[in-house]
């Protein structure tokens, strides 16, 4: 199996005669309390599904991610991992620090090893590649605050999931994965419920690998996107349905979307190495939004690293032709565009906002049932 971003599996967890050390004397920590988007970050970290870090980026990591996507210790990392603070906080280099979240519930704690300034404007244009605020990913930028806080983490109380029963962590998953005898995995990035394109390129995927792990995004997203529940439910009754159920694991992935298009493919591709993935699959505009990024820059930039490990299955625009009577690609079909349906998700959204289920040769019959269900399936 393939070994996690960075050599090893990072393990944040304090063992419990530590936890409660630390919960008897809370009272004597200064205390900072963070967003639950920061929330998921700890957890991720804490249970190496953001291995190698071991916490919250200090200026030299994070200066050497945004100019060279590379942590200073020389593994790939495309974008900043930050705690921003106000600038009227009062903590200092090598203090212990708690993290709360917004029920003052003690997350981790924080051995603070650098306290920095930075400049927002290079931040939003190194990781998004452009200053537009249209960008759905620059306004969580601009709410940033004043300073960057670097420093390990060690979790004291586990945050609650949203799907617990879909919850795997990157230990979980490799044992599933060796107990399946699966040894190659090729994992699938959604923020949607899948259309039949989508199943595509998952069996496309699984074709040439052991098993396909399909791990939904589950957290902030942008107005109208879908909510989180509507794509897991919709993602067990495909499986249930139309997948060997041997062959395919479903769990989730509690992040914040940026939109960051090619960057973010990167990032996804690390963290599904990290869960025991070898192969992942990069579709047209891969994480992109609007018309900032290229169809296939998220296919170049993994040129960049080619040391990366992980593998990247690249998919070109796929549609469902007419003539073929199939689902295909451009690479493989050569009938012209008034013979192809492209899948298009404004198409989908429309008919499903007007209560009528996309057609067969779009979605699963089943799939569309499950999302006709919400009242409204899309978050505002």
């Amino acid at each position: 199996m393939i070994i996690p971003h960075g050599g090893s599996l990072i393990n944040k967890e304090l063992p419990e005669v530590e936890k409660q050390k630390i919960l008897e004397s809370v009272d004597e920590f200064e205390k900072i309390t963070i967003s639950p988007e920061l929330v998921k970050v700890v957890k991720s970290i804490a249970f190496g599904i953001y291995s190698p870090l071991e916490g919250f980026m200090t200026e030299n990591d994070y200066l050497n991610v945004l100019e060279h996507m590379y942590l200073e210790k020389n593994s790939a990392w495309p974008i900043p991992i930050v705690l921003d603070v106000k600038k009227e906080i009062y903590i200092d280099v090598d203090d212990q620090i708690i993290l709360l979240d917004s029920d003052n519930t003690p997350i981790a704690l924080m051995d603070i090893k650098d306290i920095y300034t930075y400049d927002k404007r290079k931040y939003i244009e190194k990781v998004y590649g452009t200053t537009d605020p249209s960008h759905p990913g620059i306004q969580s930028a601009l709410n940033m605050k004043e300073k960057l806080v670097g420093g390990d983490i060690f979790l004291i109380n586990q945050p609650k999931a949203a799907f617990p029963e879909l919850d795997l962590k990157p230990l979980e998953t490799r044992v599933l994965f060796k107990a399946k005898k699966w040894n190659r995995v090729v994992a699938f990035q959604t923020r949607n419920p899948p259309h039949l394109g989508h199943e595509y390129l998952q069996k496309a995927g699984l074709t040439y690998v052991d098993g396909l792990f399909i791990n939904p995004v589950i957290g902030k997203k942008k107005p109208g996107d879908f909510l989180d529940d509507v794509i897991i439910q919709a993602y067990k009754v495909l499986i249930k349905e139309y997948f060997p159920r041997d062959r395919v694991v479903l769990s989730t992935f509690e992040t914040e979307m940026k939109y960051a298009g090619p960057k973010e493919a990167i990032f996804h591709a690390i963290t599904r190495k990290n869960f025991g993935c070898d192969h992942i699959i990069i579709g047209r505009d891969h994480a992109g939004v609007g018309n900032f990024y290229g169809p296939y820059d998220a296919h170049k930039i993994f040129d960049q690293f080619p040391d990366l490990g992980i593998v990247p299955i690249k998919f070109r625009s796929f549609s469902k032709c007419i003539k073929c009577d199939a689902i295909v690609n451009d690479k493989i079909c050569p009938h012209p565009p008034e013979m192809h349906n492209f899948f298009a998700g404004s198409g989908i959204r429309n008919a499903l906002i007007n209560g009528i289920p996309p057609g067969s040769d779009v979605m699963r019959p089943e799939v569309a049932e499950i999302i006709l269900k919400y009242k409204n399936p899309f978050v505002v």
